[in-house]
């Protein structure tokens, strides 16, 4: 008896121990790239992105993102289309200043990862389900994803019009650990 309560004690010991291991912080480094894109001419990047990322491959129940993006960087390559894209008939930068991801759950599959959590548009939050890989080199990384949003479903812009539903994003975080 004394053996089985002193087995199942050291079980459990280490079973916290894991369940509680810290993950790997990382720092986000200089260089990212959050690009979107949609139908016709309908494009640009966000110039400032910040948040903590814990990711650990071998220990991905304590990896977690938390992530926001300034809408105020949004840069068109059109001054005008700028101003347009942050007013309130869109994005609304005065109003909801960011856009926010924050991470519940990252899975392995086969070609890399999965992140579900809860991203937040013009003051709209949906859980979504997000494919990224990660390449490793050490001391630095490199997350990569590439998926698509509805922007109706976060009321950006009027539905319809000369402006596609669908908007490609493609994120590209280097990072370095802390």
């Amino acid at each position: 008896m004394r053996t089985i309560i002193l087995s199942m004690a050291t079980l459990l010991t280490f079973a916290a121990a894991f369940a509680f291991a810290p993950g790997t912080n990382w720092q986000i480094a200089d260089k990212y790239n959050v690009r979107f894109t949609g139908s016709g001419d309908v494009g640009g990047i966000f110039k400032t992105l910040k948040g903590t990322i814990v990711f650990d491959e071998n220990n991905l129940p304590a990896s977690n993102f938390n992530l926001a993006i300034d809408v105020a960087s949004i840069n068109t390559g059109n001054g005008l289309m700028n101003t347009h894209a942050k007013s309130a008939e869109w994005f609304d930068a005065a109003k909801y200043p960011q856009i926010k991801f924050t991470s519940k759950k990252i899975v392995k599959t086969g070609a890399g990862y999965q992140v579900t959590g809860d991203l937040e548009v013009h003051g709209v939050k949906k859980e979504v389900t997000l494919p990224f890989t990660f390449q490793n080199k050490g001391t630095s990384a490199t997350f990569n994803g590439t998926f698509t949003i509805n922007r109706s479903d976060f009321h950006v812009g009027k539905p319809g019009g000369d402006v596609a539903e669908a908007v490609k994003l493609e994120v590209m975080v280097p990072v370095v650990k802390k």
